[in-house]
């Protein structure tokens, strides 16, 4: 109990706990849409802003934060164009910002070696009042959007056209998520580090989908996941000397190793219950807003499209039924205008 003692810890704690359930609740979105090293960019772009904090003495939080979100902006209109030089102006972009990072805290007066480097690693020693009310202030943010918008935020990473046939908005969503994945970088850097924050966004992602099915058990899982390893990482951390971010993101990955074992013979459970009982028959999305889910049904007569969690959309022939694992979720137009 020693180590809930001194107010810098109990600071740590708490900003363990914050960024846990951020970091997996926009990951999943990236995962579901292949971005997952988008965490991993940003927060290349990141040190930059943390420079100029440190140069004109102001708290790197809110200059990465300004930084973060304009990179990831740019990231995102040019993901968006899809040209063939898209990758190159991104290799740029991220080289450019640890580089001009690393220049800017040289040139400013607080360029110590280990200010800089709690921020690349993470530290549970620099976690300032001023900062735990910054990181709070962000996740709330962060968590607002990510739940509130969950139902929008699915359907645009599963399927662009499916989602802008429905009446979504989605440039204006695929930039909210570019810009809330920004600041998710911002929110954990001080605990996990940048260099190690994409993991964080990834890992807990990737074992909860191990066990689970839905999306929205998985986004559970997910934050549970990262709460606790976020908060056992703190601890080990404190009590071998070592630092916060390699020790949660090390955490993560054996959670990750153990659910892959433990899911193995779930899988095979599933794969022969399936076989005894007959091809399950998901929900289908029709044009029309309707849904259809058996042969010779409403939802059958013209090859509705399947949206699935975790795979791509599936086309079944006309009359016939959809068998396929089941998302947890039914996704039409009517539901996802509301």
């Amino acid at each position: 109990m020693e180590m809930f003692q001194p107010d810098f810890m109990q600071r740590a704690f708490l900003a363990a706990v914050l960024v846990g359930v951020t970091a997996p609740s926009i990951g999943i979105y990236l995962v579901q849409r292949r971005q997952a090293l988008m965490g991993d960019g940003i927060g290349h772009v990141a040190l930059t802003g943390v420079g100029l904090g440190f140069l004109f003495q102001a708290n790197p939080m809110w200059t990465a934060v300004l930084v973060c979100v304009l990179g990831a902006v740019v990231m995102e209109l040019v993901r968006a164009r899809g040209n063939q030089r898209g990758d190159i102006a991104l290799a740029m972009l991220f080289y450019g910002g640890m580089a001009g990072g690393k220049l800017l805290v040289s040139m400013s007066s607080q360029s110590g070696a280990g200010s800089l480097e709690s921020y690349l690693w993470g530290s549970i020693l620099f976690v300032s009042p001023g900062d735990l009310a910054v990181i709070g202030l962000l996740a709330a943010v962060v968590l607002a959007v990510t739940v509130g918008l969950r139902r929008q935020l699915f359907a645009v990473c599963q399927d662009e056209e499916f989602a802008r046939v429905t009446g979504l908005p989605v440039r204006v969503l695929n930039l909210l998520l570019a810009v809330m994945a920004a600041v998710t970088v911002t929110v954990a850097m001080r605990v996990v580090g940048l260099l190690l924050v994409s993991a964080l966004m990834v890992v807990p992602v990737a074992a909860a989908q191990q066990l689970t099915r839905s999306f929205a058990a998985t986004q559970a899982t997910a934050i549970g996941v990262g709460v606790v390893t976020a908060l056992l990482g703190v601890g080990t951390s404190y009590q071998a000397d070592l630092p916060s971010g390699p020790t949660i993101v090390f955490l993560a990955i054996l959670t990750f190793a153990l659910f892959s074992v433990v899911a193995a013979p779930l899988a095979r459970r599933r794969h022969r219950a399936s076989a005894e009982h007959g091809p399950a028959v998901c929900d289908v999305a029709l044009p029309d807003g309707t849904a259809g889910s058996s042969p010779g049904g409403p939802g059958t007569a013209g090859g509705p499209v399947a949206v699935l969690e975790g795979t791509e959309p599936v086309r079944a022939p006309a009359g016939t039924a959809v068998d396929a694992p089941l998302s947890g979720e039914s996704l039409s137009s009517r539901g996802l205008a509301q």
